[in-house]
C-alpha cells in the first residue's frame, strides 16, 4: 500500500466516520458510547483530537482531552454534564492537571498493523508535549494492556472499578518525553504533514 497518510485535527465532517468507526470498534465489548457523548469530549478539548486520512479515507482517530490523574469520562455522560472541577493554573494548557487522557484511539479494521494508531499516539505526545502536559492516561479496555505497556504506559491497578469500561478494564499512563523520540514511527504508508 503506497498511500499518503495524514494527521490532522477532527472537523464537523468527520463525525459521521468517527462515529462509525467507534461503533465497530466498542460495541462488542458493549462500550459504544453515542454521538453527543463522543462530541463532547472533542469539544472539551478540540486542540487534542484528531483523525488520520489514509488517501481519501478518514482511517481512524484519537479523541484526548485534559483530565485528572487517576481519573476517566464516564462513559454515560456527556462532559458538559459535570465537567471535573480544575485547578486554578491559568498557564497550563492542560487545565492545571499536567495529565492529558487518550479516550480513543481507533484505526478501521482493514488498516490495522499498518503502524496507523503508533502514528496517532506519536502525534498525541507531541501535541501532549507542546502543551504542557506532564503524562498520558487511558483505560485499556478489551484485552489492550499488552498494547498500550508495549508502548510505555504502566498499568495502575484498582483505578478503574469492575465494570466500568467493561471487564477487565485498566487504568494506564506514562510520562510525557520531554523530547520527541529519535524517530518517528515507520509506518508501511507515505506521510505527509
Amino acid at each position: 500500500m503506497d498511500e499518503t497518510v495524514r494527521v490532522r485535527p477532527l472537523a464537523d465532517r468527520d463525525w459521521d466516520a468517527v462515529v462509525a468507526l467507534e461503533r465497530d470498534a466498542y460495541s462488542g465489548l458493549g462500550l459504544s458510547e453515542d454521538r453527543a457523548a463522543l462530541q463532547s469530549r472533542a469539544a472539551a478539548s478540540p486542540d487534542t483530537c484528531f483523525v488520520v486520512d489514509v488517501g481519501p479515507r478518514t482511517a481512524g482517530y484519537v479523541l484526548a482531552l485534559p483530565y485528572p490523574p487517576h481519573r476517566y469520562p464516564d462513559l454515560a455522560r456527556t462532559e458538559d454534564a459535570e465537567p471535573p472541577a480544575r485547578p486554578c493554573d491559568p498557564t497550563s494548557g492542560s487545565g492545571g492537571w499536567g495529565n492529558l487522557h487518550l479516550h480513543d484511539i481507533v484505526v478501521a479494521p482493514g488498516l490495522r498493523r499498518c503502524g496507523l494508531a503508533r502514528h496517532l499516539l506519536h502525534h498525541l505526545t507531541g501535541t501532549a508535549r507542546a502543551r504542557g502536559d506532564e503524562r498520558i492516561s487511558l483505560v485499556a479496555v478489551g484485552g489492550t494492556e499488552g498494547f498500550w505497556t508495549a508502548r510505555g504506559f504502566v498499568a495502575q491497578p484498582g483505578v478503574v472499578p469492575a465494570g466500568a469500561y467493561g471487564g477487565g478494564a485498566v487504568y494506564m499512563s506514562k510520562p510525557v518525553p520531554a523530547r520527541p523520540s529519535p524517530s518517528s514511527p515507520a509506518t508501511t504508508l507515505r506521510e505527509v504533514s
